[in-house]
């Protein structure tokens, strides 16, 4: 097969996921996240959005309707990334995070974005995150070099018995 690159430019437009109560997921989506629904379809299905977009995210009941949620090592989606458009709005959606008292599975700094994992109401994982602009994130990323590069050279050293 003759090698092929995708466009750059080429986006995901939207997920859409399989739910087992459409209320529960657009309590999660419409009221906690702040997405705005586009469409609704019933009892059934609902398109949601961020900034009227015609949807963001997909939720239908068509096949999952009072369903378990998938078990941690069933293949799957491992999680839908969220991206904020900065830092401030990620901090205002953690907040209303916090004051629900919904809880948080994770939080990292990976140089390049800052994230929070938490989980939707069937188990879907979700990333809320903000892209650090360039020049931070070029610095955090030579500042994690260098700190990597310094435990590694402590370690080999270490290992051949010379202590620095």
């Amino acid at each position: 097969m003759a090698s092929y690159k995708i466009p750059a430019q080429t986006r995901i437009g939207h997920v859409h996921l399989k739910v087992s109560d459409l209320q529960k997921s657009l309590d999660f989506y419409v009221e906690l996240l702040g997405f705005e629904i586009t469409t609704l379809y019933g009892s059934q299905a609902a398109f949601i959005s961020a900034g009227g977009y015609h949807h963001h995210i997909g939720l239908n009941t068509w096949h999952s309707l009072g369903g378990k949620s998938a078990p941690e090592t069933a293949p799957g989606l491992y999680h839908t990334a969220i991206l904020y458009p900065t830092r401030k709005d990620l901090a205002v959606a953690l907040q209303r995070l916090i004051d629900a008292g919904y809880p948080l599975s994770g939080a990292a700094d990976h140089g390049v974005s800052e994230a929070l994992y938490l989980d939707d109401p069937d188990g879907n994982g979700v990333e809320l995150y903000w892209d650090k602009p360039k020049r931070m994130a070029n610095e955090t990323r030579r500042l994690i070099g260098y700190v990597y590069k310094e435990i590694g050279h402590r370690r080999t050293t270490e290992r051949s018995g010379q202590r620095e």
